[in-house]
């Protein structure tokens, strides 16, 4: 219990908290850089279809790149993780918890590789794992736009926090839609390679953003 007089004795749990949180925001944004290089690296390097193909090509089985690839998207749902736990007290519990199951849906889709192509239905055959790894991947995709949502709503972060989830939700609502809508239409192609990269461009650019800005913001928790 504080002694009366004193309120230094009152403060030093909430300063390691505010310590603690911004060393989880730091660490965050370093998984979120060093995620997206490697998995740039594994997608430029690799020997995948360029720009008609997804992603997630460039980590199949036997591909030169496929470690690379898989230890940035472990990477980047680490950073998901951390972002989570950078968050102040009192934010909204939808967003650690939509953070937390992206970055458990983003392992299952780094652990779990798809065959050649990573063929999704209705225009390809695919196999047990390929659904897997495409449901995983959505999900992972799905669970961070909406934690977005609930950090735009919340109270508890700060303003800068707030107005980066959205804006970043405002952008990636409309774009996973219509990779969503391709997908089913007109499958693979050009439009959906595009379309999945700036989606998945805007989502490690928010994360890196946002674990900065948490990293930074040595007040957001006191200032609410």
């Amino acid at each position: 219990m504080a002694e009366p007089g004193r309120p230094g004795t009152t403060t030093a749990p909430r300063s390691g908290a505010d310590v603690a949180r911004r060393a989880a925001g730091s660490a965050a944004a370093g998984c979120a850089l060093a995620g997206a290089v490697a998995v740039t690296v594994a997608v430029v390097a690799g020997p995948g279809p360029g720009l008609t193909g997804y992603v997630s090509e460039a980590g199949i089985a036997g591909s030169g790149h496929a470690a690379t690839y898989r230890i940035g998207v472990l990477a980047l749902a680490a950073a998901l993780l951390l972002i989570g736990a950078a968050l102040p007290p009192g934010v909204w519990s939808a967003a650690p918890a939509l953070l937390a199951t992206g970055a458990v849906f983003a392992a299952v889709s780094g652990a779990v590789t798809c065959s050649t192509g990573c063929p999704l239905p209705p225009f390809e055959r695919a196999t047990t794992a390929d659904l897997v790894h495409g449901g995983a991947s959505i999900a992972a995709t799905a669970s961070v736009v909406f934690a977005m949502l609930a950090l735009a709503v919340s109270g508890s972060v700060g303003t800068a926090v707030r107005r980066l989830a959205g804006g970043s939700a405002a952008l990636a609502l409309p774009l996973c839609a219509t990779v969503g809508l391709c997908m089913l239409v007109v499958g693979r192609g050009a439009v959906v390679g595009v379309l999945e990269r700036v989606v998945l461009v805007l989502l490690v650019a928010w994360g890196l953003a946002t674990a900065t800005t948490l990293a930074l913001d040595r007040g957001q928790a006191r200032s609410q």
